[in-house]
């Protein structure tokens, strides 16, 4: 009877996470239009679509969004560029890093703006989560390279951040960084 018991409770949770994982997997695959018989014409709709590119996905757009929104953060930060980089946070923003100083408002990372040493840096791996039609969460490595009399060569971090949309504007509410060797 246990073993019966044991059984069911496995299908349960198997059945269960098969239904929450569905959408997720659907929700990418895109389906190709129906091909023609080999011999014949293209269609005019196909023919007036024939070297133009693909719709993007919304994941892809939203992917392409924040891929450009990461990228003009860590641009501003090199550059020293508070304002750039401001408009890109919201009010309520809070950044912890690494270093163990705790949270960092708003306010406080505008500060640290002035204070930016990186010379370059490379961004990899950016997996955007879509936490509904106004946040997402996005998670992506850096890797840093600092000048010589900085005393450390280079960083790598994995970053989580949070944006949220607000007046239409998407905006990053929390950064996270953890370093890894």
């Amino acid at each position: 009877m246990a073993l019966l018991r044991g059984e069911f409770m496995r299908n349960v949770v198997l059945a269960a996470g098969a239904i929450f994982l569905l959408p997720w997997v659907t929700l990418g695959r895109q389906t190709a239009p129906p091909k023609a018989p080999s011999g014949t014409a293209q269609t005019a709709p196909a023919a007036a679509t024939a070297g133009k590119p693909e719709k993007l996905t919304p994941e892809q757009e939203l992917t392409n969004l924040f891929d450009g929104k990461i990228h003009a953060e860590w641009e501003a930060f090199k550059n020293r560029d508070k304002k750039a980089y401001g408009e890109l946070l919201a009010d309520d923003y809070i950044a912890v890093e690494a270093d163990g100083d705790g949270e960092r408002s708003k306010t406080r990372m505008l500060r640290e703006v002035e204070h930016s040493m990186y010379t370059s840096y490379n961004l990899s791996f950016l997996k955007v989560i879509p936490l509904g039609p106004e946040a997402a969460f996005v998670r992506y490595e850096a890797f840093f390279r600092f000048p010589v009399k900085a005393g450390v060569p280079f960083e790598k971090v994995l970053i989580g951040e949070i944006w949220v949309k607000r007046g239409g504007e998407w905006r990053a509410i929390h950064y996270q960084e953890t370093r890894v060797k």
